[in-house]
């Protein structure tokens, strides 16, 4: 088993660990709203400010209330998905750092992962709407069909490490005590599965069906001000946790040359963050009983079959 050079930093790094998760977020959907001024005719400048402007609006914007809404649990909801990115990301090495050096790391995410279809469906349950709720009952059915495939994609790098711990995956990718070889490179089922379970716990681009337009907004139709600010926040810093937690797991870490192991953590990072938005706007949304059928019959058997071939590779090896 690869040993991890992991050093479990002091509760004021906590601070640190939200501002630069908040600057990917911030990068990413700078990015993202450059892509769509694009998209319409206008100068990309007028889209990547556009996050901090929308800051601004829903920061002046009053909260809006329904009848008979379930006020204490919407709030919850809505406050909490920055909390769960930020979960997502305590588990992550930056170089020798991490806030939690937790043994069982990558089932921390995916026991994060399973909070996030909690808050979803609170989000849509929260505001007493029609469209809400269905939203709410969208994401559920969508995290059926992406929640086993990313159970088993999380799983391999973890048997070819011989370690749950987040630190010890990437040291087994390192020239100095494992491989040398990021995983992504015989791994590719894997990662593939992992960045499809990234755009849905992030209700995101293609599978995004449950805040999406043919809802009315659906969780989001409801919100406003500083409730619709944290739940947009939300989404964009899952979306930018995901990318981050890539990185040990199939990118091999903070191995690279030139620059210090914590700096090809964040540059891996950004350049996967803005794959995923790219991707985002380039695929259509998928109707979630197209997904089901997508994630039962394609998405899990080929994720069981590259779990199959690193056990394989690995009991070969022993």
């Amino acid at each position: 088993m690869a040993e991890a050079a992991v050093v479990q930093v002091a509760a004021p790094w906590v601070l640190l660990a939200a501002v630069l998760l908040g600057a990917l977020a911030l990068a990413g959907s700078s990015l993202d709203g450059a892509l769509a001024a694009r998209a319409a005719g206008r100068p990309a400048g007028t889209g990547a400010g556009r996050p901090l402007t929308e800051v601004a609006r829903l920061m002046r914007q009053r909260r809006r209330t329904t009848v008979a809404a379930d006020r204490l649990l919407w709030r919850l909801a809505t406050s909490s998905f920055v909390v769960a990115a930020l979960l997502m990301v305590a588990v992550v090495p930056l170089g020798r750092w991490t806030l939690a050096d937790a043994s069982v790391g990558v089932v921390w995410f995916n026991a994060v992962d399973v909070l996030v279809w909690v808050l979803v469906w609170l989000a849509g349950w929260g505001p007493n709407a029609m469209h809400s709720l269905v939203g709410g009952y969208r994401f559920l059915a969508q995290a059926m069909a992406y929640e086993l495939p990313l159970m088993f994609a999380l799983t391999a790098p973890a048997v070819a490490a011989g370690s749950l711990r987040v630190g010890d995956v990437a040291a087994a990718q390192s020239a100095e005590s494992g491989s040398g070889l990021p995983f992504v490179v015989w791994m590719p089922v894997a990662f593939v599965v992992y960045c499809i379970g990234v755009l849905a716990f992030s209700v995101r681009g293609p599978l995004s069906p449950a805040a999406g337009p043919a809802l009315a907004g659906g969780v989001l139709g409801e919100t406003s001000g500083l409730d619709r600010l944290l739940l947009l926040a939300g989404r964009s810093a899952l979306l930018a946790a995901g990318a981050a937690f890539a990185v040990p797991l199939f990118l091999g870490g903070g191995s690279g040359p030139l620059l210090p192991d914590w700096a090809w953590v964040l540059v891996k990072t950004a350049a996967l963050l803005a794959v995923l938005v790219v991707v985002r706007r380039r695929l259509p949304d998928v109707r979630p009983d197209r997904f089901l059928a997508l994630g039962w019959t394609v998405l899990l058997p080929a994720a069981l079959l590259q779990l199959l071939v690193v056990a394989v590779v690995v009991v070969g090896r022993s």
